[in-house]
């Protein structure tokens, strides 16, 4: 990996990560169009990188557990779900063509982004 490589991951990272702990939004949000944009990554591999990238909330996680911020049951029984829809919505994702994906991804991102900005 070159060296404008490395420091495009460092700040998509940074992006992410200050994002992720300032909103709450899922890192996947700004780290997938953006693999897709600065490196050309398929689809797949960006939304798979992306994921890759979960052990790192550890920290922001014990952020706001300090401070009384985590309801430990709801993200417990969340989590078992996650584990679930996450097995089923990979496999799901890994046989649909790339440009079928990238739509879904943006159309989603598209109605969260007008439902939260109408909203009260």
């Amino acid at each position: 990996m070159d060296l404008i490589s490395v420091i495009y991951c460092i700040l998509i990272g940074l992006l992410a990560g200050s994002l992720s702990g300032l909103v709450g939004i899922g890192g996947g949000i700004v780290m997938v169009p953006l693999m897709v944009l600065f490196f050309a990554m398929p689809q797949h591999l960006a939304q798979g990188t992306s994921l890759a990238v979960l052990p790192a909330s550890i920290i922001t996680i014990w952020v706001y557990y300090k401070s009384g911020n985590v309801n430990i049951p709801v993200a417990l029984i969340i989590c078992c779900g996650f584990i679930i829809g996450g097995y089923f919505g990979a496999k799901f994702a890994s046989v649909l063509p790339a440009n079928i994906l990238r739509k879904i991804f943006s159309i989603i991102m598209l109605i969260v982004a007008v439902k939260m900005f109408f909203s009260k």
